[in-house]
């Protein structure tokens, strides 16, 4: 598995009324929605239409620790980094914060798939490029 170096992508949360909890505060399901949604507006936002098109994202796993709840009227955001690559495994990085304060740390791995056969889709050197840019 080759580490490399990708640009952190923002993605905005808006907290729901239905994201609230028996507690009063949202619930800890939500931030998994929150992950998936922020990896794949990433994925939406860099790959080629064509590969977004003919390909889609299934989780593997989710490592998540919570810090901090979050309530209604928090300004939250989700900053996912796309750590490597390997074969048709992507592996990401995304901490969610409100201001300051880290909400949830979220390590986690999900698999490329063809979106016609539903099966594993190794992602190419050119797709790397897209996400990992080459210094020049």
């Amino acid at each position: 598995m080759t580490r490399m170096s990708a640009k952190p992508f923002s993605f905005p949360i808006t907290v729901l009324p239905e994201d609230i909890d028996f507690m009063g505060h949202v619930n800890n399901s939500r931030y998994l929605n929150w992950v998936q949604d922020a990896v794949l507006a990433h994925w939406r936002g860099l790959a080629p239409a064509e590969e977004v098109a003919s390909k889609a994202w299934v989780a593997l796993k989710h490592e998540i620790t919570y810090r901090k709840p979050a309530f209604m009227e928090d300004d939250v955001i989700a900053q996912t980094v796309l750590e490597s690559f390997k074969g048709a495994r992507a592996f990401y990085t995304t901490v969610i914060s409100r201001g300051e304060d880290v909400l949830a740390e979220v390590k986690s791995a999900w698999c490329c798939i063809d979106a016609e056969t539903l099966r594993p889709a190794r992602i190419n050197e050119e797709m790397r490029n897209f996400f990992f840019p080459k210094d020049d």
